[in-house]
């Protein structure tokens, strides 16, 4: 099948169009300032890149031109639209509504609509996408795949905060977990690659990026993950906190007389390693800065090592032990330095890492040494393959 994967956010459209019979990505692009002054669209197709300055006042109508783009004789893929077979949709949350990816309904819509306040930033934006793809084509079958899904195997002592009950009851207060799609594909893929069934291996996969989260994978199911009820919660990232004592939130905003909104914009903005370092919200600049003797560099990339290395101690006990570790993301793929930093704290698992191998960036490698216990991987992620795969395994059950 020929799946169209759009990622939809309140001001941009990200789409690849992937045959998931090959696993081959055949175009992508990147609609951006969608409703503002000089929307533009960068749209990549048999390996050349073209940049169109287009206006485009809502999602519809980037949509349209992304359409038209795909049938083009000079930057298209398709002679019409009928040789596109489906569109998958990643939206973030699911909420306990949804365990699995859905085929587009009037009531997968609401549902989602429903789980709105528990991603406020990012199902809307979905939601418009979807609404989009409904006028522009509307005959095309779509599925909705959700970053919530694979978390959904987490059993309730896992999951449940120790707050009153009530509030999960009246609220759905709870940790649900996201980067879904990232570590179902990573774990898969590992698996391929060393040769096993991955109902035989105890996995934990280190999604490292701007946005980060650890995952524990048992017998192919996610059994515990770091970010909780938002993407806020889990490790520190890059302008996000992570976990926290709650009294810190609250002590702040009695000291600083600031309202839920704007602390929310200080934990989601300017935490993190940025928050600690003041360098720069890209990790790259803040390990160059460490790397050259800057104090509150080290101490933010120190404190965000520590945390992933002790998620992933926890993960060990959660699974009754660890037989493969992965890195993969923007961080995870392309820093040496983190991922060591990180290793170094294990050897209490047997954890040993090769120097050498451990150089690489953005390529799969296994980075262990022989006498390691813990076999050691780096596997870029690839979201949109998954999302294209789940997508072709609703529309053929």
């Amino acid at each position: 099948m020929k799946i169209l994967v759009l990622n939809s956010g309140s001001s941009s459209l990200k789409y690849q169009v992937i045959d998931t019979t090959t696993k081959e990505m055949l175009v992508k692009g990147n609609y951006e300032r969608i409703g503002q002054d000089k929307a533009f669209l960068t749209h990549k197709v048999h390996g050349e890149k073209h940049k169109f300055e287009h206006p485009a006042t809502n999602h519809e109508k980037a949509i349209q031109f992304v359409m038209d783009r795909l049938v083009s004789e000079s930057y298209g893929i398709f002679k019409s639209l009928d040789e596109l077979d489906a569109i998958g949709h990643r939206v973030v949350h699911g909420g306990e509504k949804f365990k699995d990816a859905v085929l587009v309904t009037d009531e997968v819509i609401q549902g989602i609509k429903d789980t709105e306040e528990l991603a406020p930033l990012h199902n809307p934006a979905a939601i418009l996408g979807i609404e989009a793809c409904k006028k522009v084509i509307p005959n095309k079958p779509m599925v909705v795949v959700f970053d919530t899904a694979f978390h959904q195997t987490i059993e309730p002592d896992k999951y449940i905060y120790p707050i009153p009950y009530e509030y999960y009851e009246k609220y759905g207060i709870r940790k649900y977990g996201f980067h879904g799609t990232s570590h179902q594909y990573v774990a898969n893929r590992v698996a391929e690659i060393m040769n096993k069934d991955i109902k035989d291996l105890k996995i934990v996969n280190c999604h490292l990026g701007q946005g980060a989260s650890i995952c524990a994978i048992q017998n192919g199911k996610s059994v515990e993950t770091s970010m909780g009820l938002t993407p806020l919660g889990g490790i520190p990232m890059g302008t996000r906190s992570g976990d926290l004592d709650p009294s810190v939130v609250t002590y702040i905003m009695k000291k600083e007389k600031i309202s839920a909104e704007n602390m929310e914009n200080i934990l989601n903005k300017e935490s993190g390693a940025f928050g600690i370092s003041q360098v720069s919200i890209d990790f790259r600049d803040i390990e160059a800065e460490a790397l050259a003797g800057g104090k509150q560099a080290k101490l933010a990339l120190d404190a965000y090592h520590y945390a992933i290395a002790g998620f992933i101690a926890k993960y060990a006990v959660a699974m009754g032990g660890i037989d493969v570790l992965t890195f993969t993301a923007g961080v995870g793929e392309k820093s040496p330095y983190t991922r060591s930093e990180i290793c170094n704290q294990l050897g209490v698992f047997g954890v040993e890492i090769s120097g050498k191998l451990n150089l690489v960036k953005g390529e799969e490698a296994e980075i262990s040494t022989e006498a390691s216990k813990v076999k050691v991987y780096v596997i870029p992620t690839n979201e949109e393959l998954m999302i294209a795969k789940e997508t072709e395994k609703v529309l053929t059950k």
